[in-house]
This record gives structure tokens, C-alpha cells and sequence, in this order.
């Protein structure tokens, strides 16, 4: 239930840091797993959320996306094997709104009664394929899944522009409720200058 996902953020140790227009979470949790997210100050947007896990050696691991992009990943892949990958590549990401769940699909070209999105309720997932057989994704809904709540078809509306794919969910009331709690939390946080740190104790 979203109750215990929000009671599971509650108890992690928290670092708290307000820069530019952004308010910037980072947790830690009891099993040594990382969360950080980044919000809009301005409309409480999440704009950022991404996962360490720690590596299986017990060293450090790498950030997970699960919300944004990593802006720095194309540039590692330079420095570290010397090429990237194709720019007409489609891109898979994730930016929501402030009422949906929203992907974008970059570099898809085809119109939008080529593209099928089907929810998958054996594995709790989503797809996409296209009738002529050029892309296919599933991805799961992480939300929904700590929540523990069920995939609904009807939740599901796609667009398609500038050979862009959207596909949108419609975020059910229990996640509109979690987040509302969670924004009354950070809110609580005293004030932070600019670049200023501040360490947030357990609620």
C-alpha cells in the first residue's frame, strides 16, 4: 500500500539540499540501497529520481535512472570506449506530468495508429510494439508496483509529435495522495541557502 511506502521513505536518513530552483533528496536506506530525487520548487514537479545499489563486489555502484536522463551518459561512453550510440537510436525515458506517468520514446518516426500499447497484467508491465515491427518495450510502472497497486488499461492515453511517442498513465488517487504527503514533509525541512546542506532526521 502507498501508506507503507511512505512510512518505508520516513524512516530513511535523509540529506536535504535546495539549489537554483531545485529541491534535492538524497536517502539512504537500512539495506545500503541510495535514492535521490529532484523536485521543481516551483510546482513540485519530480523532475529526477535515480537508484545506487551497492556493487556486487561491495563496491560503489552506478546510478539507476528511473525518472530523467542522465545528461552525462552519452560523454562517459566517449571518454571510456571511444563512440556512442547512433543519434537516430530510439531513446526511452521517462518525465512525468503533474497528473501522469509519462515516457517519451525519441526517434520513432512512424504515425500514431502504427504504435499498440497493451497493459501486461501476467507480469505487471507494460508494452509497446509497432504493427510494422521496427520497436517493441516492456517496461514496468516501479510506483504502482511499491504501492502495490494494479495496471489499468483505461489509464493509458499515447500522443505522437515531432518524432516523438508519449505514452501517458494516469496516476490513481492513492499516488496522488502519497505525493501531497511527501511534498508536506519535504516542506517541513528548514530553508536551505544556495548549495547549503542540511540533514534531515527520520520523521
Amino acid at each position: 500500500m502507498a501508506s507503507e511506502w511512505f512510512k518505508f521513505l520516513q524512516s530513511a536518513q535523509k540529506m536535504c539540499l535546495i539549489q537554483g530552483n531545485r529541491r534535492k533528496i538524497h536517502y539512504t536506506f537500512n539495506d545500503g540501497q541510495e535514492m535521490c530525487e529532484e523536485y521543481d520548487l516551483k510546482n513540485d514537479l519530480l523532475l529526477v529520481r535515480k537508484w545506487k545499489k551497492k556493487g556486487k563486489l561491495g563496491g560503489e555502484g552506478s546510478w539507476d535512472f528511473e525518472v530523467g536522463e542522465d545528461l552525462q551518459g552519452p560523454q562517459k561512453a566517449v571518454l571510456t570506449e571511444g563512440l556512442t550510440e547512433s543519434s537516430s537510436n530510439p531513446i526511452f525515458l521517462r518525465k512525468d506530468s503533474a497528473k501522469s506517468f509519462q515516457w517519451r520514446i525519441r526517434n520513432l518516426p512512424y504515425p500514431i495508429e502504427t504504435y499498440e500499447v497493451k497493459v501486461n497484467t501476467d507480469d505487471r508491465t507494460i508494452i509497446i510494439r509497432t504493427s510494422n515491427k521496427k520497436y517493441y518495450k516492456k517496461f514496468s510502472v516501479p510506483d504502482l508496483d511499491r504501492c502495490k497497486l494494479d495496471l489499468d488499461q483505461t489509464s493509458i492515453e499515447t500522443a505522437h509529435a515531432n518524432n516523438t511517442l508519449i505514452v501517458s498513465y494516469k496516476k490513481p488517487s492513492e499516488i496522488l495522495t502519497l505525493e501531497s504527503m511527501l511534498q508536506k514533509e519535504f516542506r517541513k525541512m528548514k530553508s536551505t541557502k544556495d548549495g547549503d546542506v542540511e540533514m534531515c532526521n527520520p520523521s
